[in-house]
């Protein structure tokens, strides 16, 4: 087992990681109604629906093996959504007996948001505006390793947090390796 661990885990002296590790494939996530997130995804942020699948429920166990959901759940629908022609996210609409529909918080455990790249900031938020999205705030301008970067998070209808995110001429990281870990 030693063996297997350091071949991982030491390449050059440093840590490797997984094996093969290619960039990001897609980020999941689970909505109440997916009608209502196909909408907004679409029509007010511009993703692209690729193709949908469902309902998806087992009689065995599958669902909390595989899964880690309550055997019984039911996966109503999945969707799955290309953004900027790159980014792909899975979207489900589940039911299951111990469902919590609490929105986490960013603090929670759990807690989460996705950052979209715009080439304009103040385009971007001056169009969400004008859709009725709620926006946290006002954009902010980041300091110190991420100085360059400008930002605000804004609420899909949902309760899901998303920001907008533009650094044009790069971050401060990535010009100063003094910030690297």
């Amino acid at each position: 087992m030693a063996h297997k661990e350091t071949a991982y885990r030491i390449q050059g002296g440093n840590v490797s990681g997984i094996p093969g590790l290619r960039p990001l494939d897609h980020v999941g996530f689970t909505v109440p109604d997916l009608e209502q997130a196909h909408t907004f995804l679409v029509d007010i942020l511009g993703f692209e629906c690729i193709f949908k699948v469902g309902p998806v429920e087992s009689k065995t166990d599958w669902m909390e093996v595989h899964l880690n959901v309550h055997p019984c759940a039911i996966v109503r629908e999945l969707r799955l959504y290309r953004c900027g022609g790159q980014a792909v996210f899975e979207v489900f609409q589940y039911d299951a007996p111990d469902q919590s529909t609490q929105m986490p918080k960013n603090s929670d455990h759990g807690g989460h948001h996705v950052a979209l790249y715009v080439e304009d900031l103040e385009s971007a938020v001056h169009y969400l505006r004008g859709h009725g999205v709620q926006l946290l705030g006002e954009p902010s301008d980041s300091q110190g390793p991420t100085e360059g970067q400008s930002w605000v998070y804004f609420l899909a209808p949902w309760g899901m947090q998303f920001e907008l995110v533009s650094y044009p001429k790069g971050r401060a990281f990535e010009h100063n390796s003094e910030h690297f870990c």
